[in-house]
Parts: structure tokens; sequence; C-alpha cells
């Protein structure tokens, strides 16, 4: 089925409109997405699923299909100069933080299939071969101009237009943000491979030394992984010539790698940029429309799906007249701080890892192999490194929609997550599968929370404050107003919370779905 008068119209078919689509569609916001291409991808370079995906992923029931499909990453090995320097292991490195405490592997081009798949399921279709034209804004929407691959052209009129099409966005230009940043020097490969060699372990392999960058990372399935490497400098000046046969081998030999086949490869220039604005009236960028960066630490993809959890809501919110119209002003400041911060950690890394120079071989090949280990082995820090990594740190505390806090998890932090008492029985992110405003207390809700809930049809979910709450570093008979994408609105304590959260609710306009 395929709406021609959307309330919002998507541009971009990748796993950041996709899931955009999922989420409109379910809360009941009619959607139209669209893609130039005529399939989706069958190569890729996006990798890795975190954490915080995971969760956003189990909130619409699709988080089993990815940890079934996808591979666990269990240990992290250092190469230097061919020799094995350290093994990092990982194992369920989040453990009490997340109900997924540990990283995916799930590459892009299965990840989409099982987007389409689950969209298709729900009734809607990519619009494939379909390009945009232009697009402006009109009193109370936006008009599209789409042509097809035969030379057909159209118009489409929405309530609001998401631009998720990439780096070379015509949404982006349509809003008419800027695209600062810049271009590595390197040209990087990527290659799917079947190997043999003891690195064909299930875990992930990096060489650091003056060789070249190479990085082994293993796929679901008997002898797969995926390659990312440096393309030599006497052959990287015409990017569209280069094959298998031009690449860097110095890595690959030196590790003792057999590879036996290649199914696809593919080069890629390596850029940081991140948009000056994601907004403008009716019109929004997510993903790599609005970010790009490099690809330590797996976060761009999973970036993306975090763009389109926050924009989703909001937006349905509006259109159903369920929140205050200035809700939506909220995401550009909500996403752009953390793209923002993201494209400077990942540089620093990122230049660390590839630049030349005696200095930086020294860190590589010396420091890097003797520390990181030791330190990932420390508890406290294991912790900072999840949550950095797994994107389960990211906070909105500067967020205009973020009101008042009692004790340390604060508005605009993540809900913490608390174990079930029972494994099997339910969590406190169970309720979150309704993508609705909800109120959380751990300990004993006041009589008048009760109340106020019950006659404004506000779910209320009660929790035992005892050690694992505790651990979570959550207030006693804590009142935790939680938005629909696990993010917490605002706290308060003690006889005071029926009314505090009654105001927050007044003062933008909040009912819930089920009122």
């Amino acid at each position: 089925m395929i709406n021609k008068s959307p309330d919002v119209l998507i541009i971009g078919a990748g796993p950041t409109g996709l899931f955009l689509a999922l989420l409109l569609t379910k809360l009941g916001t009619r959607v139209r997405i669209l893609d130039e291409t005529a399939a989706p991808g069958t190569t890729s370079r996006a990798l890795a699923v975190q954490a915080r995906t995971l969760e956003f992923y189990r909130q619409i029931d699709l988080a089993d299909d990815v940890v079934h499909r996808g591979l666990r990453l269990e240990a992290v090995n250092l190469w230097r100069r061919g020799e094995h320097a350290a093994r990092v292991e990982l194992g369920p490195i989040g453990q009490g933080l997340s109900p997924f405490p540990f990283g995916m592997i799930f590459p892009q081009d299965e990840h989409e299939r099982l987007l389409v798949e689950k969209l298709a399921a729900l009734g809607v279709a990519v619009e494939r071969r379909t390009a945009l034209t232009s697009l402006e804004e009109t009193g109370d929407g936006v008009v599209a101009r789409l042509r097809t691959a035969d030379g057909a052209t159209s118009a489409c009129e929405a309530r609001y237009a998401a631009g998720c099409d990439g780096a070379r966005s015509r949404v982006r230009a349509a809003i008419g943000a800027g695209f600062p940043g810049g271009t590595y020097e390197h040209l990087f490969y990527v290659a799917d491979v079947e190997a043999r060699g003891a690195q064909m372990n299930r875990e992930l392999h990096v060489m650091l030394d003056d060789a070249g960058f190479l990085g082994l990372f293993p796929l679901a399935g008997e002898g797969r992984a995926r390659l990312v490497g440096t393309v030599r400098d006497d052959v990287a000046g015409d990017d569209h010539a280069i094959a298998w046969e031009n690449v860097d081998r110095r890595p690959i030999d030196r590790i003792g790698l057999q590879v036996t086949r290649v199914n696809w490869f593919s080069t890629y220039r390596v850029h940081h940029r991140v948009a000056d604005r994601f907004r403008r009236g009716r019109l929004f960028i997510l993903g790599d429309a609005a970010h790009i960066h490099s690809p330590v630490g797996g976060q761009g993809m999973n970036t993306g799906l975090g763009d389109a959890m926050n924009l989703a809501w909001k937006l349905s919110a509006v259109v159903d007249h369920r929140a205050n119209e200035d809700i939506l002003a909220t995401y550009e400041p909500e996403r752009i701080a953390f793209a923002r911060k993201l494209v400077a950690t990942t540089d620093r890394a990122f230049q660390a890892a590839s630049s030349p120079g005696r200095l930086a071989e020294v860190v590589r090949t010396q420091v890097v192999p003797r520390i990181v280990p030791g330190i990932i082995h420390a508890r406290l820090a294991r912790r900072v490194f999840f949550r950095a990594l797994s994107q389960t740190g990211i906070e909105y505390r500067a967020s205009p929609w973020s009101g008042e806090s009692v004790g340390e998890v604060r508005a605009g932090d993540r809900l913490p997550w608390v174990a079930p008492a029972k494994e099997g029985e339910p969590d406190n992110f169970t309720p979150l599968r309704s993508l609705d405003w909800q109120v959380h207390v751990y300990g004993t809700p006041p009589p008048a929370l009760r109340a106020r809930c019950d006659a404004g049809r506000l779910p209320l979910h009660a929790f035992a404050f005892d050690d694992r709450a505790r651990a979570a570093k959550l207030y006693k008979d804590g009142v935790y107003l939680v938005r629909p994408d696990g993010y917490v609105g605002t706290v308060f304590a003690g006889e005071a919370a029926a009314a505090g959260v009654a105001s927050y609710l007044e003062l933008h306009g909040v009912r819930p779905r089920l009122s």
C-alpha cells in the first residue's frame, strides 16, 4: 500500500529512512518512502549494530531478528608487524548496563533487507527508481517533485519531509544547510571475502604498523569476513580503476591470511562533515545527509538510526495533536550536539590509526597494544568504554524539553536499564514497547500520582527500589516521566510529583497515545 498524500515523505531507503518509516507506521502516521536505487544495496561498509540501537529495535520487536542473524563480537585482536600483540576480550562488556551488553556485527546490506521485509509486512513498500527533483514548503505542508526512471514526473504533497538521502542529499540542499568538514587523504577499500587462517576465528583483528592499515571483521557464516584496508599510494590516484589486485597486500601477507575468494570489492574515501542545521520548517535531514565521519567505532549507521528514533515520535505526536509543535524544534539541538562530538572524537582516533610518521607509528605499535588491554579489563574502564561505544551514554540534558531533576539520573538522560529479578521476567524496558509517554516509580508511588495518572490515562509502572535500582543510580521513590524513546523528560520525588508531572504535560501539550 502506498500513500500518495502522506503525513511524512521520506526520501532515501537506507537503514535510517527505513527505520523512520517503520516507527512512523507503528505509530499510525502515514508515510511514503522512495529511493533512486532499483533494489536494496548488495554491498556496504557499515557493520556494527550497537546496544542502543538494539534497545530501540526491542521497542518494535526487531532486536531478536538482528541478534539471531548477526554475530556477537567477543574479542578484538591487535597485530604488530605480523606478530600477535594483544587480545582484548569483550564478551558481555556492558553487563548490567543494557539488555544487550555486547556489540553485534550485522552488515548493512543484510540489515536493509530485514528492514524492508518488516516494513512490507506493515503494508508499506519502498518506491524504487524514484528521484526527488525539487522540494519546497507551502503554508501547511511541503510539495515534492518526483521523477521515475522512465522519465515520468509527478508531485507529492505531504505535511513533512525527511531527507535520509545520503551525503549528496537534495533535501539538505533544499534546507540550505552547509556541510562543513573535509576528506582524509587515504583511499580505503572494503572487500567481502572468503578466507582461511588462524584469524578466521569469529573475532575482530586489527593490524597496527607501517605496512598499511588492515581490519578483519568476522561475519556470520563459515569462513566469511569483511576486510577494510588501505590502497597503495602509487595506485590511489584513480579511484574507479582500482581492483583487488591493487590493494596493499603487506598486512594480509604478514598475518598469514589466505583469501580464497573475493565476493565483492569497493573503494571509498573517508569524510568528516556535520551539516550546520538539521531542519528548516517542515524539512528535516537525518543520517548521512546530516553527518558523515570515519568508520572508527562503528558509529555511523547507528547514529542515523538514533536520529530516526528521535524524530519519529515527535513528528507523530504533532501530526496527531498529542504535543505542542515546538517539540519539533528539539530534534536539531538534541542530535546535532552528539553528531559534532562524535565527528571530533572519531577524527582524533582515525588520525591516530592512519597517520604516517614515526610518532604515530610508535603510538600504534607500542602504546596501544600494551595499554589498551589492561585498561579494558578494568571494571570502571569497561563501563565507560561500553557507554561511549554503545551510544547508551547519549543524553539530552540541555534540551528545552528536559525538565526538573532529582538524584543522579537527570532529565534528558537515557532511562537506566534495571535487570529483571529472574531471567525471563519483564524488566523496566518492557513497557517501552508502547512507544508512549509513561511514568516509572522506583519505590512506592504517591497516591496522588496514581490518581493523576489514572485520570489522564497515563501509564504508571512501579518497580521495587532494591540493589538493582540502586546500582542503576535511580532515586528511591523517584518519579520519572519517560519519553517514547526511552529518555527521561522530568524527575520528581515525594508529594510534589503528581503536580509536577501534570504541569510538565500541560506545559508541552502532551497527551498519551492511549488517552
